[in-house]
């Protein structure tokens, strides 16, 4: 496959990946804790993740700003408040999940990249609430910091760390595939353990 080929074919599935994400979060979402139904979980960074894993964290990055920007502005989502707390959530789970599977490029480093990104989200996500969402819905900000670690975190952790499963579990088949195609044949043997 040509340089200019390559090109364009990761450009295509990066628009692939981008289309999935923000149609999962239009159509797949639902409340995790009935005290807080505002918190919704959708499946949204499962090809975010994978296109995160096999392209870096810079595609990662550049699939949540276009995925959180079309489904706020076209899709129905909360414009600039929801466009803003995706990007950073999402941001933060694919830079750190990625940036370690890239230098670990193994099961175990996937793991550990997931664990940790899903840990950052969570930390991230409180720190987040804490500055913005007063800002943007003129909620009280001590009511949003009664809210911190018992409803923010635990919903973080939960969703990144259910999206983090599932992207482990179907990444290796994605990549062969999808993002590989035909030329997966012809690819190197992986090194034992490597997914």
């Amino acid at each position: 496959m040509s340089a200019k080929s390559a090109r364009v074919k990761k450009l295509a599935l990066l628009a692939m990946f981008t289309a999935i994400g923000a149609v999962l979060i239009t159509l797949v979402h639902f409340p995790l804790f009935p005290a807080a139904p505002f918190l919704q979980y959708d499946p949204a960074d499962v090809p975010i993740l994978i296109a995160a894993f096999a392209f870096g964290p810079v595609a990662g990055i550049l699939v949540t700003v276009l995925a959180s920007f079309i489904q706020a502005f076209f899709l129905g989502g909360d414009g600039i408040y929801g466009f803003l707390m995706h990007v950073i959530a999402t941001g933060i789970l694919v830079t750190v999940a990625s940036t370690l599977y890239r230098k670990f490029h193994t099961r175990t480093g996937a793991i550990i990249g997931l664990l940790l990104g899903t840990f950052a989200m969570g930390v991230g996500m409180m720190i987040a609430n804490h500055f913005i969402t007063p800002f943007y819905m003129g909620a009280p900000t001590e009511m949003v910091d009664a809210m911190l670690v018992t409803v923010i975190l635990p919903f973080n952790l939960l969703k990144a760390g259910i999206n983090s499963i599932v992207t482990f579990l179907v990444y290796k088949s994605v990549s062969k595939y999808i993002v590989h195609g035909e030329e997966f044949a012809k690819a190197p043997k992986k090194a034992a353990g490597e997914i």
